[in-house]
């Protein structure tokens, strides 16, 4: 998760929604991204809610099926808006947490 989040943020650093939005590589770069963070909250399971229950940990697992199965209903708002609102907050838990249990990081 971590390292699939923090990627999304390298990627987009800089950015506003119009050059995300024009730049495919970026786009398709990030979607996965968020695809494979998606897979590893199922795979984290219920323990998700449990540690960080200020996140939408459904909609974080439903996210990975949008972007595979749904790609053409996509909205590039949508994702845009999870990379600059849900990401750096959920990034920044994922981090701390890791800062007071370091031997969690393979988890994360």
């Amino acid at each position: 998760m971590v390292e699939n989040g923090q990627a999304v943020l390298d990627y987009t650093r800089g950015m506003d929604f119009s050059a995300y939005q024009s730049n495919q590589l970026v786009k398709g770069a990030s979607e996965r991204c968020l695809s494979r963070l998606s897979e590893a909250a199922v795979k984290l399971g219920p323990s998700a809610e449990e540690l960080f229950p200020d996140h939408n940990w459904r909609g974080i697992r439903n996210l990975g099926n949008i972007l595979r199965h749904e790609y053409s209903n996509v909205l590039d708002v949508a994702v845009w808006a999870i990379v600059t609102i849900n990401l750096p907050a959920l990034m920044a838990d994922l981090d701390s947490f890791l800062g007071r249990y370091p031997d969690e990081q393979e988890t994360l």
